[in-house]
């Protein structure tokens, strides 16, 4: 029953693994907790995705992984078919979804999903009326683990006319001291997949903390404040800069200049910490 049932899907319910690593810092971050999987796992899907639905599995069964290309140890295929509850972004879809999906075994056997409520990042298979390819092999989640909250709050940051860009590097850096002992301002300007500008702005001045804001657009804003974790801004820039300053970036040759500009990069990045990317696919 099984193959009869998988047959005519089974050909096109394949996985698209390729991610791309993206108001968004005017957001209120929410709350992350030890049951939600890590942000930057979240936000690499959900970029990633034409399509965001919550489902309720109604059936699953493993596939034999001969038919399918093989499968990462210690996961199982599964074919889903699934009752469809909210569409969080992406094109109208219909009451029922099926795909595939892989799921991590549970000593050793397929976890029980009938009933479960799943998040899919997924896109519509062409001419294929209800038929889902997920974004990842792993791109089925369950809603406690991705957070409601954060979810939704995430996709209105990336569909937002000013969402933050995606940020592919340092393009330049320099340092311009002040006229006061440790007084200066260092601006870090980033490449973006877009084209579009981005700058960090890192300000010191004396017998006060040092300031630095992250700006999208022409005008550079020490003042418009650092991203705040749990953002779409705040991934940009944690899951994509370099740890070290590329001395490429440096545009001084003066040693000053470029010792003071690499301690201001080592700053931002101290105060952004770790992407947290956890996922193994």
């Amino acid at each position: 029953m099984i193959k009869t049932t998988l047959a005519p899907v089974l050909a096109t319910l394949i996985f698209s693994t390729v991610l791309t690593p993206a108001a968004a810092q005017a957001q209120v971050p929410v709350v992350e907790s030890s049951s939600l999987m890590p942000f930057a796992d979240l936000a690499d899907l959900a970029t990633a995705a034409p399509m965001v639905v919550v489902v309720t599995v109604a059936k699953a069964s493993k596939v034999d992984p001969a038919r399918t290309g093989p499968v990462r140890d210690g996961y199982a295929r599964a074919y889903v078919e699934a009752d469809t509850k909210t569409l969080l972004s992406g094109p109208t879809i219909g009451a029922k979804v099926r795909y595939l999906a892989d799921v991590k075994l549970v000593d050793g056997k397929l976890p029980r999903l009938k009933k479960q409520t799943m998040v899919l990042f997924a896109q519509p298979v062409a001419g294929r009326p209800g038929e889902l390819q997920l974004v990842a092999p792993d791109a089925q989640v369950p809603l406690e683990q991705a957070g409601e909250a954060r979810l939704r709050s995430l996709l209105r940051e990336i569909v937002a006319a000013n969402s933050a860009p995606v940020v592919t590097g340092v393009r330049d850096i320099h340092h311009t001291p002040g006229t006061l002992a440790g007084e200066g301002e260092t601006q870090i300007f980033l490449k973006t997949a877009s084209g579009d500008p981005a700058t960090i702005a890192v300000l010191r001045s004396p017998n006060a903390p040092v300031q630095w804001g992250l700006s999208f657009g022409e005008l550079v804003d020490a003042g418009a404040g650092a991203p705040q974790p749990g953002t779409l801004a705040w991934y940009r820039l944690a899951c994509t800069l370099p740890a070290r300053l590329p001395a490429s970036a440096q545009t001084a040759s003066d040693p000053g200049l470029r010792q003071a500009a690499a301690r201001d990069y080592a700053l931002v990045m101290q105060q952004l910490g770790p992407c947290g990317r956890q996922r193994v696919f």
